[in-house]
């Protein structure tokens, strides 16, 4: 606990006092509280979560209270507020924590869940949702369809009140107002929880029907199979974003002069590729396409990239092949999918002068189509340590006037319409990096333009896809510096 931050800390006392008072009542002499039941719904859930603490299974099992959230609404359907609380407790200290600090986070999912599964048990029971289960036996069977409307009710709440305790913990945490704290949880949360709800429904009608809790068990079954893909899927998803995420590190740390320009790119060609109505699972590959367009640059000597002055001839041919160079580091990497050609293609031209195959108008990809106009749109907008970045609107006027030849027309208005649409900030700059040496290759733009360099460029501009100024005739800044 003393590793947590004094609101949090404070905060995670709260709750947890909030949590003793829910299951008080459950404990008072007279209560009525149905222990054999409790018992064995709290035990079956503390053996749901143990096998995450055992190192045999290791990470292969779903982690934390998630994976089990239909037992503990199945709970909140059976039993009484104060006692549905009780039994998440046991499986809330016993669950395996993933980071530091362990007692905090356990004392916290100790508190959180049972104020969460009173609140959902607190809504079924106003809703009349244990006479609609039925009772054990065939004495009265099931109301249905009514019964759906007390589960779902409860599952919503059940949602609503623990993506709220979450919010509220990260911004007292990490200090983050509550409405970024809070932002997206919900709408992230609900439907999954709603399944989970009928789940648990699925179990306390069983677990009420002439089979008894035994019929109820084999639920669990297909559920925790069903919970182990789900967790297996967001395992593989980041290990992907890992696999992304150190591929860039590894570009900016050898060219940390264009630090953020990746991120940029990525997130502008989104915001074509929603312009063009294209599907949820292409727009993320597209997005990785962005980020890793110049990973090719691992593969070019630093001393090229880095070098004070004009290159020759053949440090020219060397910057060229980068686009290759990313194509093969790629290669193997399948999730990439369409990502791979845009790396290979992102600096042809539609007019058939670009590189490193000369590919014209539509045989070039579509996705490299999207990143060269993302690539160009960054690179003129961002400010450099020679010059500072072209408002948004000159840099948009400058794309339509290279469309056609250089760019797709198509993806250019896609560009203007999603910037109209969302707006554009830069949030991460080369200023951020140490300013270059004097000298180098950057001054060949800037005297093309007729202008005086605010400070000397470093070898970074060979890749910028800058298009070409309206002074100029039009060839790419790759071929000419």
């Amino acid at each position: 606990m003393r590793a947590t931050r004094g609101a949090a800390r404070a905060y995670i006392l709260a709750v947890a006092l909030g949590a003793a008072l829910c299951v008080l009542p459950a404990l008072r002499p007279g209560a009525g509280t149905p222990w054999s039941t409790l018992g064995l719904l709290a035990g079956l859930y503390l053996v749901c979560e143990l096998p995450g603490r055992c190192p045999f299974f290791g990470s292969s099992v779903p982690i934390g209270a998630g994976s089990f959230f239909p037992l503990l609404l199945a709970a909140a359907f059976l039993l009484p507020p104060p006692a549905a609380a009780l039994v998440a407790i046991p499986g809330s200290l016993a669950g395996r924590v993933e980071k530091p600090p362990a007692v905090a986070r356990r004392i916290w999912r100790a508190g959180q869940l049972p104020v969460t599964v009173w609140a959902a048990s607190s809504v079924h029971t106003l809703l009349d949702g244990p006479a609609a289960l039925g009772s054990p036996g065939h004495d009265r069977l099931p109301d249905l369809p009514y019964a759906l409307l007390p589960a779902c009710a409860a599952a919503s709440v059940f949602s609503l009140v623990l993506t709220a305790l979450d919010g509220s913990i990260l911004a007292a945490a990490e200090q983050l107002p509550l409405r970024r704290a809070w932002r997206g949880l919900l709408p992230r949360s609900l439907g999954p929880h709603l399944v989970h709800g009928l789940a648990g429904l699925m179990m306390a009608i069983l677990w009420n029907s002439s089979y008894g809790a035994l019929a109820a068990l084999f639920v669990l079954l297909p559920m925790y199979i069903s919970c182990w893909v789900f967790a297996q899927y967001h395992r593989e998803h980041a290990a992907h974003r890992a696999t992304i995420r150190a591929l860039v590190q590894a570009v900016d740390i050898k060219d940390t002069y264009t630090r953020g320009h990746s991120e940029r790119v990525g997130h502008a060609s989104v915001l074509i590729a929603q312009e063009l109505g294209m599907a949820q699972e292409r727009i993320e590959v597209l997005r990785f396409a962005g980020i890793l367009h110049d990973v090719g640059k691992l593969g070019v000597p630093t001393r090229v990239l880095r070098k004070d002055g004009p290159l020759t001839p053949e440090e020219r041919r060397v910057i060229e092949l980068h686009p290759e160079y990313g194509h093969e580091i790629v290669r193997g990497i399948g999730f990439l999918g369409e990502a791979r050609a845009a790396i290979l293609h992102h600096h042809e031209r539609l007019d058939g002068s670009g590189y490193p195959y000369g590919l014209t108008g539509r045989r070039i990809p579509e996705f490299a189509r999207v990143v060269a106009v993302a690539d160009a749109f960054d690179a003129m907008t961002s400010t450099r340590s020679y010059r500072p970045g072209r408002p948004v609107p000159v840099a948009v006027e400058e794309l339509k006037r290279c469309a056609g030849t250089q760019f797709d027309p198509q993806m250019v208005r896609a560009l203007a319409r999603g910037l109209e649409r969302h707006g554009w900030s830069g949030a991460v700059t080369a200023d951020d990096v140490p300013p270059p040496r004097r000298g180098g290759a950057g001054h060949a733009e800037d005297a093309r333009a007729g202008r005086e360099p605010l400070r000397p460029q470093s070898a970074e501009g060979l890749d910028s896809d800058v298009p070409p100024l309206p002074s100029s005739s039009g060839p790419d800044p790759d071929r000419t510096r």
